[in-house]
């Protein structure tokens, strides 16, 4: 009876050890990224996934487009997830 009841008790602590250390951190990041993806703005700079800083010309519900580099005719829509983060212009 003790055993099966200290088998269960060490369950319980391995539970709450996994859910501490591997859980509550990516929970923490997903709200992290979301309110990121809800804070951007179009004129924020962005940083993609694949590693490319451009500008947000234009925003809607799953998708942006950004400009990259000096020239006007590299407009790609992409989605949002795909925005790793985003820097806000400097109000000077």
């Amino acid at each position: 009876m003790v055993e099966t009841i200290t088998m269960v008790l060490w369950l319980v602590v391995m539970f709450g050890v996994m859910w501490l250390l591997l859980m509550r951190p990516q929970k923490k990041e997903q709200k992290r990224v979301q309110a990121m993806l809800a804070s951007m703005e179009v004129g924020d700079t962005a940083l993609t996934t694949s590693g490319f800083y451009g500008v947000i010309i234009d925003i809607t519900d799953d998708d942006v487009i950004v400009e990259f580099g000096n020239n006007k005719n590299c407009r790609i829509p992409m989605q949002k997830a795909a925005i790793a983060q985003i820097e806000k212009p400097n109000a000077e």
